[in-house]
């Protein structure tokens, strides 16, 4: 569990994950704190003297990959499966599922879907998890919101892991602080292995209580995005930075119609095609979900989504590293040769 300044959560989270059915697993739960500045470390702390099976770790990093690499290199389990510190797990037979998944095939990692339906979300929650979870809200090639059971790429979904695999592709790269799964995830698929899809194993996610934070969520993101371009160059596509070509337009269009005025009937028509397809979006999912007064939170909620993850990709493209310097850092931290040397 990797997790920094989870106060108001991580309890609850803990709690779930402990009243687990066990059948014979033997549960290890580490629990690896970036330097928290609230009460995390204590509320976990109680916790573990509790209950032997959990363990406080320290990230100095206070990275997720640093910390999901403290946990593979600490933990001792056939299995590992990584669950963050803002989660609901709505069923009390996660573990014997995902210990079964695996058992009952030759899947070498398992996917969950991640919804962000929580209990008591506020109305803009429910409008954030609306509006992640359609066609206009996230990467139209991620399974995080499929509930079909499926034989999937690792890339987006991927969550859970046979100990071999960390052998097989190494550890995470901690030269990403945002899509580090998903660069990880990247490597498994590389490497030939194979990911199932699991609906038991679903975890609901605590969706950011404001615009604002939903806003830096998708810059973080987006900067990640650009991370794993320049580092896995097969993995960029218009479907990634669609959103900052749109940032770029919007941004750019006004500045060209002041030197050329005619060119505002292409920029303005544009702007309000944009308008009307989340307008159109928000009131379908209003309509499906008979929740009409989202309707005037969703369209917010999509501009932050999109300017957001387009701005951060930006962002990265103009301050971040070359590729040469990205690939060079990463190889040096993902070596399957460091696995073996740490073991």
């Amino acid at each position: 569990m990797p997790v920094r300044n989870e106060e108001a959560h991580i309890g609850r989270t803990l709690a779930q994950v402990l009243d687990q059915r066990r059948d014979g697993i033997e549960l290890e739960v580490c629990v690896v704190d970036g330097r928290s500045s609230d009460r995390t470390r204590e509320v976990v702390s109680a916790c573990a003297a509790r209950h032997p099976e959990v363990t406080l770790l320290d990230n100095p990093l206070q990275l997720s990959s640093a910390a999901r690499n403290v946990a593979i290199l600490r933990g001792r389990g056939d299995y590992f499966v990584v669950i963050d510190g803002h989660c609901e797990i709505p069923s009390r037979t996660y573990f014997t599922d995902l210990v079964e998944a695996f058992e009952s095939s030759d899947a070498d990692c398992l996917g969950r879907p991640q919804p962000l339906e929580v209990a008591a979300a506020s109305s803009l929650q429910r409008a954030i998890a609306a509006a992640r979870a359609s066609r206009l809200g996230h990467h139209p090639d991620s399974f995080i919101y499929s509930n079909k059971p499926q034989v999937a790429p690792a890339f987006s979904v991927g969550v859970a892991y046979r100990r071999r695999v960390f052998e097989v592709v190494g550890l995470f790269d901690e030269q990403f602080d945002a899509c580090e799964d998903c660069e990880f995830n990247y490597r498994v698929d590389q490497a030939g292995l194979r990911c199932l899809v699991d609906p038991r194993l679903t975890v609901n996610y605590q969706p950011r209580n404001s615009l604002a934070r939903l806003f830096r969520q998708l810059v973080r993101y987006g900067r990640g995005r650009v991370r794993m371009a320049r580092k896995h160059p097969a993995t960029a596509s218009w479907k990634s930075f669609a959103p900052a070509a749109f940032v770029s337009g919007v941004i750019a269009g006004p500045l060209a119609c002041v030197p050329l005025p005619l060119l505002w009937r292409a920029y303005l028509p544009v702007v309000g095609a944009y308008l009307a397809v989340v307008a159109a979006a928000s009131c379908a999912i209003a309509w499906r979900r008979k929740e009409f007064g989202l309707l005037w939170l969703l369209p917010p909620t999509f501009m932050a989504i999109h300017f957001g993850a387009g701005g951060g990709a930006l962002a990265e493209w103009c301050s971040g590293r070359s590729p040469g310097q990205d690939r060079q850092l990463g190889s040096q931290s993902v070596s399957p040769a460091i696995w073996s040397a740490t073991l």
